[in-house]
């Protein structure tokens, strides 16, 4: 029961109340004078979303693509995973069996088209299983509430004497839609596969996946190791058949709680060996939490790309040199340290020192960009621009001949400079651009052959101390 603009609605019924002429969105009034023995209770939609959510979640062992359709449903895209469980109606059995065994009220259908699984799960017969491109047949006869129209739209189209989904497809498109509205022939064409439609997934749909079930649970930490070996090898044996690698792995441990435990891995570059994959999840495997024992297990790449076939016998190439050296290196020390924490700098278009590199991906090919030699920066540059005093300069626009930098007086050989460095003015209001944002950058040498990068900040002016700030060395 819920409270909708003022007033008290039936937010959703059972069987037995629907078998009484009992209906979702229903006045209480009206549900009291045709059942005046009714037992309600108050709607938590909250719950009923965070449980919708846990069951996509757990629906992951089918595949790893789930979409909810609140706020009491879900729809699964299994192309190319049913084959795992020998065929689409074995895994509706499986699903079926699963469900019934959580005491969870269902219909299932299975079509082409999510629009057509919707109207079959919804007003045709449970279990249902639409052939290939023949949903067409089996939603005909199904009423025009089927195409998830507005309730406005789909009063006005029973009053209109058209009952079946078959009578508007018989019907001229253009008047179909100036009579009843682009979105009614929208949905009708999404059912038949005539229109897409998208469908926001937990997690991003993906077409390699592998998939083991065991005959009795597993739960020590050298079973989950050996059956991640296991899986890894089934899916790397497809990808190598495909010529395919993937660049990150997710594997999934289902508990017999339902509970999904996922740990995920990343590469380098694309690979396919098991043995490498199931390594990089070893370490991890201790912070599972089995429960009861692990029913399945499921793995999923992502992020898969085109490898050519790899050169064995010259082992000296710099290409297999780096897969078979440093690429295994930045896989363990990224998926120890975490994303994100080991990258290689590469320039990046700014004359701005602070923003002319960027983190890359630590094994990213070289690109024709490059920084400019006739500007050479530090190799060393600093988190922070450090202060610098005691400065002695001839002339405003002349290098210093001396500074003091970490208590320490430097006493300057040789000098390069300035390069003048102003904001980038062009990336806000001119009128906003500030004279103090302006550096003039010299390369200076030390008596010992130290060589520092340093600033004066701002325009020179009389009567106004200078400061100066050291923001590399020179290797």
């Amino acid at each position: 029961m819920e409270k909708a603009r003022g007033v008290r609605r039936l937010a959703a019924v059972d069987v037995t109340a629907r078998r009484l002429g009992l209906r979702v969105g229903q006045k209480a009034t009206d549900a009291m004078a045709l059942v005046p023995d009714l037992i309600t209770a108050e709607a938590e939609p909250e719950a009923d979303a965070a449980a919708l959510d846990a069951l996509v979640d757990w629906c992951v062992r089918f595949s790893p693509a789930v979409a909810a359709d609140r706020p009491d449903g879900l729809m699964l895209d299994i192309s190319g995973v049913s084959h795992l469980w020998g065929g689409e109606a074995q895994l509706m059995a499986d699903f079926r069996a699963r469900l019934l065994a959580n005491g969870l009220p269902f219909r299932l259908a299975l079509a082409d088209t999510p629009g057509a699984a919707w109207a079959l799960a919804h007003h045709g017969a449970d279990g249902v299983i639409a052939p290939p491109g023949g949903q067409g047949e089996l939603i005909a006869p199904l009423p025009p509430a089927a195409l998830r129209l507005e309730p406005a739209t789909a009063d006005q189209i029973a009053r209109l004497g058209l009952t079946r989904i078959g009578q508007l497809m018989e019907l001229p498109r253009a008047p179909l839609a100036k009579r009843f509205g682009a979105p009614a022939l929208e949905r009708l064409d999404q059912a038949l596969g005539r229109g897409r439609e998208a469908l926001s997934f937990r997690r991003p749909p993906s077409p390699w996946i592998a998939r083991l079930a065991f005959a009795e649970p597993i739960s020590t930490p050298d079973d989950l190791a050996r059956v991640s070996q296991d899986v890894a090898a089934l899916l790397c044996a497809r990808l190598e058949r495909e010529g395919k690698g993937a660049r990150r792995f997710e594997i999934a441990f289902h508990r017999l709680d339902g509970k999904a435990m996922t740990l995920a891995i990343g590469l380098a570059l694309a690979g396919r060996d098991p043995t490498r994959i199931a390594k990089l999840f070893q370490p991890r495997l201790e912070t599972l939490d089995p429960g009861f024992g692990i029913e399945v297990v499921t793995l999923v790449a992502d992020r898969v790309e085109t490898t050519s076939a790899r050169q064995v016998r010259l082992d000296s190439l710099a290409e297999t040199a780096v897969e078979d050296g440093l690429a295994p290196l930045i896989d363990r020390l990224t998926n120890r340290l975490g994303e994100g924490r080991v990258w290689k700098s590469g320039p990046r278009e700014s004359h701005v020192p602070e923003q002319s590199s960027a983190p890359g991906p630590a094994l990213k090919a070289g690109t024709a960009q490059a920084w400019d030699p006739e500007r050479p920066r530090p190799l060393r540059l600093f988190r922070r621009p450090e202060l610098v005093d005691s400065v002695m300069a001839p002339v405003p626009d002349d290098p210093p001949v001396q500074f003091r930098w970490r208590n320490r007086l430097i006493r300057v050989r040789r000098a390069e400079g300035p390069e003048r460095i102003a904001e980038e003015w062009w990336a806000g209001p001119i009128e906003a651009t500030r004279t103090t944002h302006v550096r003039d950058y010299y390369r200076v040498e030390d008596e010992a052959g130290t060589r520092f990068w340093l600033f004066r900040a701002g325009l020179y002016e009389t009567g106004v101390p200078a400061q100066w700030w050291l923001h590399g060395l020179f290797g």
